[in-house]
C-alpha cells in the first residue's frame, strides 16, 4: 500500500489505509478502510502489482498453496515464471460470476470457485441464494464469509467452507441448531485469529470461537483473512493459546489439504510435500 499511496497522496491519509500492529477497529470500520483501498487500486496496472505483491508476501512466509479472491491470471502466470507459491484463484462477488463460470474451463485450473464477502449488515443472503446455486451446479466450489455478524445465511446451499462462522454457536448468540447443520455437513470453518481480534468480533485470542470447534473434533482452518498478517504467526498464536502441541499444530496444516479448492493432482503433490517437511520437522 506505501507504493500506492506515494504514487495517490492527493487520495487518501495513510492513517486510513492500514490497522497497524496492535490497533483494532470496529468491523464497519474494516470495510469502510476497504472503499479507501479501492479509490487507490483503480487501474490494470495497480491490481497486477498488487496481486503479485500478496503472492510474494505470503511465498516468503512459506506458503506453499494459495487461495486469492481476485481474477488476475496474468500475476498468477507470472508468479509461476518466477516460480513463486502454487496458486489457485477463485472469482471475487457475483458479479463475476459469468467470468469465474468461464475462466473455470479455460484457465487451467486457476480458478476453481467463487468467494462471497463483503459487509455482512449490507443486504440479504436471500438475494444472492440463486447465484450461488448456478455457480455451485456449474463446478465452482463456494466459500462464503458467514456469521461475521449473527445472521443465519446460506448454509442450505451448502457452502465448501465457511469463512469466520465467529457467530454460530449458542454462547456467542448462535444456536444448537446452526451447530448441528455445520456439523452435519462438515462444512471446513475458515479461522482467522488475528483479523477477528482486531475487527472486534472476538474480545480477545482466548475467547476465539476455534476452540469451541477444534474441540469438537470440526475441521478447523487457520487462515490470515489478507496479506499483512503472517500463516506462520497464525499457527503461533493458536498454539500458545490453546495449548496445541507441535504434532497438532503440524496436523492442523495438513488436514487444510484437504479442505482447498485445489484440484486433486495438487492436493496430491502438497500432500507429498508435507510428508517430506514432516521428517524434516517433526523427529
Amino acid at each position: 500500500m506505501e507504493t500506492l499511496i506515494k504514487r495517490k497522496p492527493h487520495l487518501i491519509e495513510h492513517r486510513m489505509t492500514a490497522i497497524l500492529s496492535g490497533q483494532r477497529r470496529a468491523l464497519d470500520e474494516c470495510f469502510h478502510v476497504f472503499k479507501v483501498i479501492h479509490q487507490l487500486v483503480d487501474s490494470e496496472e495497480d491490481i497486477l502489482m498488487v496481486a503479485k505483491a500478496v503472492i510474494q508476501e505470503f511465498v516468503a512466509d512459506g506458503v506453499k498453496y494459495l487461495e486469492y479472491i481476485e481474477i488476475v491470471l496474468e500475476a498468477i502466470r507470472q508468479c509461476k515464471r518466477e516460480e513463486v507459491a502454487t496458486c489457485c484463484f477463485y472469482g471475487h462477488l457475483l458479479y463475476f460470476l459469468i467470468l469465474a463460470e468461464d475462466f473455470l474451463l479455460s484457465s487451467d485450473g486457476i480458478v476453481v470457485g467463487i468467494d462471497l464477502s463483503g459487509d455482512p449488515t449490507v443486504g440479504h443472503g436471500k438475494d444472492l441464494l440463486s447465484a450461488l446455486e448456478k455457480a455451485k451446479n456449474c463446478g465452482l466450489k463456494l466459500a462464503l464469509h458467514l456469521s461475521e455478524v449473527r445472521s443465519e445465511l446460506l448454509l442450505n446451499l451448502p457452502p465448501d467452507r465457511i469463512g469466520h462462522g465467529t457467530f454460530l454457536h449458542p454462547e456467542v448468540g448462535g444456536s444448537d441448531s446452526l451447530v448441528d447443520k455445520v456439523c452435519k455437513q462438515n462444512i471446513p470453518i475458515e479461522m482467522c485469529l488475528t483479523s477477528n481480534v482486531k475487527g472486534q468480533t472476538v474480545p480477545s485470542y482466548d475467547k476465539h470461537h476455534f476452540q469451541y470447534w477444534y474441540k469438537r473434533g470440526h475441521p478447523c482452518v487457520l487462515c490470515t483473512d489478507d496479506k499483512g498478517v503472517d500463516l506462520s504467526q497464525e499457527y503461533q498464536l493458536a498454539a500458545s493459546t490453546f495449548g496445541l502441541t507441535q504434532e497438532a499444530v503440524w496436523m492442523l496444516s495438513q488436514q487444510a489439504i484437504g479442505y482447498t479448492f485445489a484440484p486433486e493432482p495438487i492436493k496430491q503433490r502438497l500432500e507429498k510435500k508435507w510428508a517430506e517437511f514432516k521428517q524434516q520437522i517433526l523427529q
